[in-house]
């Protein structure tokens, strides 16, 4: 068995990420009382986030800014009154609750586990990914998990996986393989540490960056074929 520890990421790889902030942002907007428009409202915020995003992973921006900032950006956008410290709060609370995973998620963990060690390495905030987490059914599956704002550093800085591999009391690095949906920071910050990658690609998206994975699958359950299951 070429692999030992399988280090996962969780947003777009394991969890229905886009499901969960589509869901949060809506309850929130409402307990705002601002009348919802998902083609406009949600829009608007996922262009704003996203460029927020990037800033953040290019280390231009801090998280605990981040999490405030993005919603001062968008009150900006939308011409609303409302105070970006209770919006960001309420959005976290929101968030942290709407816990949805992909399908063959679970299926993947439990045939997984008891074979390789595995991890969460995310970056995002800690409340809502703890609370995300911990109320997945596959919470138990995992011997660590590593959440950018409690470390303190985020992916592809080499630091995080330095730091989840110390928290599983492994170091070789040959053994280790890290799984994820993002060529910047998953697959980039694997390259970075020095582990084989796979990059989770299920819309078959073309790769135009010079980034390059060990290797490339389209399902979870190509994952069995990597590993030589």
């Amino acid at each position: 068995m070429k692999y030992e520890i399988i280090l996962f990421d969780a947003d777009e790889t394991l969890f229905d990420f886009h499901r969960s902030e589509k869901h949060a942002f809506e309850m929130t907007m409402r307990a705002f009382g601002i009348p919802y428009d998902e083609s406009f409202h949600l829009k608007t915020y996922l262009e704003v986030n996203a460029v927020i995003w990037k800033e953040f992973e290019e280390g231009r921006i801090t998280q605990t800014v981040l999490k405030v900032e993005r919603f001062r950006r968008l009150a900006d956008r939308l011409h609303a009154g409302f105070a970006p410290v209770d919006f960001a709060r309420s959005y976290e609370e929101n968030l942290g609750n709407a816990c949805f995973l992909f399908d063959g998620s679970a299926g993947l963990m439990e045939r997984l586990h008891g074979k390789y060690r595995m991890a969460i390495v995310t970056n995002g905030l800690k409340s809502v990914q703890e609370n995300r987490i911990a109320n997945a059914p596959i919470a138990g599956y995992f011997d660590a998990i590593v959440i950018s704002e409690a470390a303190g550093v985020s992916k592809p800085d080499p630091r995080i996986f330095e730091l989840a591999l110390r928290e599983l009391g492994h170091s070789d690095r040959k053994t280790v393989l890290m799984v994820g949906d993002s060529l910047t920071s998953d697959i980039q910050g694997g390259l970075n540490s020095g582990i084989d990658t796979c990059w989770y690609n299920p819309n078959r998206m073309e790769n135009r960056t010079g980034i390059r994975a060990t290797y490339e699958i389209t399902a979870l359950a190509d994952l069995w074929e990597v590993l030589g299951e």
